[in-house]
């Protein structure tokens, strides 16, 4: 297929601002986009014709269906097809669309986890129009399905998805930010803004190879497999040479983003073979999580179309690279300033000093509560592992701006020539962030020149949920800040540099520039009293602290029992994903690897039998059969041991309970499981071995 120009294709398939323009009337334009730019509440009185307008639209390009698209807590998204099809007044089937089928739908919602909040005899819920992000078409052949990004809630009006929570985080952020800048003397901030740019972290496998691992299959990794001989030791893979066939997919991949309105950026080959990376330009928030979500499913499309398989495990492979999704996150306003960017302007310096400090106090008190918001089965294999921040939430700023921090902690009188001296130091602050200040590659809450990059998120995670935790945790330390500020008397500027000091100094031990991975750090955490859940049901317990309901509930984010309900889902999913690994493991283990081994022993019993025979005797052979015999056997002892242990976990009945049992016992029972069948895979002939290995799926595409 022949490469187009990206701004040729780009956002053909959404209705975009170029689509309204097109479609809608001036009036019904200019109201539509107050509301989507400036949050004006939406004028009831357009939705007929945005409605009208977008189904046109959608049926000229093939559409026969609409669907609210929705965020449910299950993970992933959700949808329910309805076509364009009415009765007109005679009785005859007429296309319409109504306003009221844009603005809402009732999605059954029995099914869906609900985490007690509601019976499953109880099946309504609703879905409503997100005007913020616009609509777009999904195409299969000749098939196109017009798509209505959507929140979902219950009929009582609980929460039961991912997204309302970030609106309603980013709506408290922008509250809190635009009351302390008017204390600060800005008047020209009408509208702040969070933006955001997730980095997605993927592997590619052959579909061949992928169709011989039930675990890839039923668990999305693998649950087996012993180290290769070559795996990303060489580091000749990370921005290496792009092969030809990844190449064309990465060329069709971006063709499909740039069709969907979704700006990819960046592609290359990351640290483990057959491990890529892809990057967009920044967005507002909101739109930025909703485009990453498409963005993942259009992946495994493009991939399955070129004969892969995309994987978004977060360690499909042990020993090797696991996949992140890097949450790079950061706060403006209307103006183009970014809070979170040095400038030439005192007052702009001075915002982003005060969010520096506001971020540190969040995250000093909230730290944990951080950790929990990418806390699931997946991610705990790989917080820690290669190329994943380690479980303790620390802060990276860099070796010139934790300087600077430092000389602000060590003044004693704030006079205009040090913060005069102080905003100067702010302003080099980029040349100098930039060529002089590291990356630090295994902090979990990383600055890095403009922005803060949260690396600890997995890579099929859904960036709402940390993205809601980074915006509450900031409101808390705008508020903190603000509240302070307007009891202290005199200049508000010279005021708001002593308390950064405090708070500077207050904050200091969740500063970290060296090694998180190192063994010392984990010491030292300790010593700071940082917290390091190690699990996702211990993370989880972070969620339901007094402290954060209260903070959940002081910005009307979540209620209490909205909270529980999330937590509760969230570990009934923890335990199933880990039931569904243990019993792939155990079937696995019966149905494939011990037939496998007894072959080879059988075929060496044989080989001595028949040694012999002939009246020689070797101990070769002896030796070899006693070894699998051994191997064997371990393999056939530590499976049923691991039912027992499978079996005592999940007897429990108190959820809690029953996932800290799975998380230290069931997890180890399995890497007993995972020593004896990896040892016999170095063992048994390759054409016995049921499975592809490692080295062909990390080197054959």
């Amino acid at each position: 297929m022949k490469s187009e120009k990206a701004s040729t294709i780009y956002g053909e398939l959404t209705f975009n601002k170029t689509r309204m323009k097109e479609r809608l009337s001036k009036v019904v334009y200019e109201k539509l986009i107050a509301t989507i730019e400036n949050e004006e509440p939406l004028d009831h009185s357009i939705a007929y014709d945005v409605a009208h307008a977008m189904k046109e639209w959608a049926m000229d390009n093939g559409a026969t269906h609409f669907t609210h698209w929705f965020q449910p807590q299950r993970g992933g998204t959700a949808e329910k097809h309805d076509a364009f099809i009415s009765y007109d007044d005679d009785g005859e089937i007429i296309e319409k669309f109504s306003a009221n089928q844009l603005i809402q739908s009732e999605p059954d919602a029995s099914s869906f986890p609900s985490g007690g909040i509601r019976s499953t005899f109880e099946a309504r819920g609703y879905t409503a129009w997100d005007p913020t992000s616009p609509a777009f078409l999904i195409k299969a052949e000749d098939t196109s399905t017009l798509v209505i990004p959507s929140v979902y809630m219950s009929w009582t009006g609980e929460v039961l998805d991912i997204k309302t929570p970030l609106l309603r985080s980013q709506k408290a952020v922008k509250d809190s930010c635009f009351k302390l800048q008017k204390l600060l003397g800005n008047r020209l901030a009408k509208r702040i803004k969070v933006y955001a740019g997730p980095e997605q972290e993927y592997f590619l496998v052959s579909k061949d190879l992928y169709d011989t691992r039930p675990d890839l299959h039923v668990c999305g990794k693998t649950l087996f497999g012993a180290a290769p001989a070559k795996g990303q030791q060489m580091e000749d893979h990370y921005f290496g040479s792009i092969k030809d066939k990844v190449f064309v997919f990465m060329e069709d991949l971006d063709r499909e983003l740039y069709r969907r309105g979704i700006p990819a950026k960046t592609r290359h080959n990351e640290v483990s073979p057959n491990q890529f990376e892809i990057a967009p330009l920044y967005e507002e928030a909101n739109l930025a999580i909703d485009h990453n979500l498409q963005q993942m499913e259009i992946m495994k499309k493009v991939a399955e179309k070129h004969g892969m398989v995309m994987l978004l495990n977060e360690k499909p492979f042990k020993g090797v690279n696991g996949s992140g999704k890097h949450l790079n996150w950061s706060i403006g306003d209307n103006t183009g300033a970014n809070y979170l960017e040095p400038s030439k302007s005192p007052l702009k310096n001075l915002s982003f000093l005060i969010t520096i400090g506001a971020i540190l106090k969040g995250v000093d008190k909230f730290g944990g509560l951080l950790r929990a918001s990418i806390a699931d089965a997946n991610n705990d294999y790989r917080l820690g592992a290669n190329e994943a921040p380690p479980a303790i939430m620390s802060v990276y700023l860099g070796e010139y701006l934790d300087a600077i921090l430092n000389e602000i902690e060590g003044i004693s009188t704030f006079t205009e020539n040090k913060i005069a001296h102080i905003n100067s130091g702010v302003q080099n602050l980029p040349r100098v962030s930039k060529d002089i200040s590291d990356r630090n590659r295994t902090s979990p809450i990383a600055f890095t020149g403009n922005k803060f990059e949260f690396r600890a998120v997995g890579s099929s995670q859904n960036c709402a949920e940390p993205a809601t935790i980074l915006n509450l945790i900031l409101c808390y330390g705008y508020d903190y800040i603000y509240e302070k500020l307007i009891k202290m008397n005199g200049d508000v500027k010279t005021n708001a540099f002593k308390l950064l000091k405090e708070i500077f100094q207050e904050t200091k031990h969740v500063r970290f520039e060296g090694n998180n991975y190192s063994e010392d750090w984990h010491k030292e955490a300790l010593k700071r009293n940082l917290p390091n859940a190690k699990n996702t049901p211990i993370a989880l317990e972070y969620f339901l602290k007094p402290e954060t309901v209260e903070l959940f509930e002081k910005y009307k984010i979540l209620s209490k029992r909205e909270l529980h309900s999330k937590i509760e889902i969230k570990l009934e999913s923890y335990v199933k994903i880990r039931e569904i690994e243990y019993k792939t493991a155990i079937n696995i283990a019966k149905t494939m690897i011990l037939p496998a081994t007894a072959r080879h022993l059988t075929d060496m019993a044989k080989a001595a039998g028949a040694v012999a025979s002939s009246g020689l005797t070797s101990k070769v052979l002896i030796d070899e059969v006693k070894s699998l015999d051994s191997i064997l056997s371990q393999i056939k002892n530590n499976t049923v041991e691991f039912e027992k242990t499978v079996s005592e976990c999940f007897s429990e009945i108190d959820l809690h309970k029953k996932a800290l049992k799975i998380a230290d016992k069931g997890e180890n029972g399995l890497e007993k499981l995972r020593e004896a069948v990896d040892t016999a895979e170095l063992v048994i002939a390759d054409d016995l071995w049921p499975m592809s290995k490692y080295q062909e799926l990390l080197t054959i595409l």
